[in-house]
């Protein structure tokens, strides 16, 4: 009974936050078409967003170009391969490290904070209050929200790749011996395009999705203080789940479609 429950639960979740994804994508048509539309509400999310994450995108990025280059350089150079590092090493931040690693740092910061300001409005009635005013709640606070996450945490990515590659670069030219240019032409030589715009890709769905749930959760919130504070944990624990499931069904279609159209 208890796994019925729980499964139930689960779908009403899932429905309610596709029902909530299409609304943001109305009313974004509508703003589109003429309707309410704040560049002032957009830009200052996207600041809080994008601009107050990079310092812990910085660390998160450089720390693990160079720990990728510690772990695999020496081996490399083992073998003679070490003309093979910084394209190794570009290749999983690019598909992979890059996009997974910013996409939790945000969930952890972001998530729970959008989690936490729509929670705490709904519990002091503030929503209510727009509503009261005829303006739409998901007009007014998801849609800003949802696209200053997406649009931020696709640019965000790409700034952990470049401060990935420097950290590598560093790491390989002062312990394994590389020079700069031997990695630089590594990288040139291995990393496509392809492989730069499929983990960007994986980033703009990773924001789509922590902007959804942090928004559904505050929306969902109940109970006071406490019921913020569960709906905030929620959030970026459910996120997260989220992103490592979807990247599987995203890379096996992008490496699908690389090698169908692109090969």
């Amino acid at each position: 009974m208890f796994l019925v429950n729980y499964i139930k639960g689960l779908v009403e979740a899932l429905g309610s936050m596709t029902i909530l994804f299409m609304q943001t994508i109305y009313w974004t048509i509508n703003a589109l078409k003429g309707g309410r539309f704040s560049p002032k509400n957009l830009f200052d999310q996207m600041s809080r967003i994008g601009v107050d994450s990079l310092s812990m995108v910085a660390i998160t990025g450089f720390s693990t170009g160079a720990v990728l280059v510690v772990q695999i350089g020496y081996q490399f150079a083992q073998m003679g391969a070490q003309r093979y590092v910084g394209g190794v090493v570009s290749l999983a931040m690019a598909r992979e490290l890059a996009p997974i690693l910013t996409s939790i740092v945000v969930a952890g910061r972001v998530g729970s904070a959008i989690a936490a300001e729509i929670g705490t409005m709904k519990i002091t009635e503030q929503i209510d209050a727009l509503e009261t005013m005829a303006t739409n709640p998901v007009d007014y606070l998801v849609v800003p929200r949802f696209w200053a996450c997406t649009i931020m945490l696709f640019m965000l990515t790409i700034f952990t790749n470049v401060i990935g590659m420097i950290g590598g670069s560093l790491v390989a030219i002062h312990q394994i011996g590389l020079t700069l240019v031997a990695f630089k032409d590594s990288i040139l030589h291995m990393l496509l395009i392809q492989d730069l715009m499929g983990g960007l890709f994986k980033a703009t769905v990773f924001g789509a999705i922590i902007a959804t749930i942090g928004c559904y959760k505050g929306f969902t919130t109940e109970g006071g203080a406490e019921g913020v504070g569960k709906s905030t944990t929620s959030a970026v624990v459910v996120s997260i789940m989220m992103i490592l499931a979807v990247n599987y069904f995203l890379t096996v279609g992008i490496n699908n479609f690389n090698t169908a159209y692109l090969q």
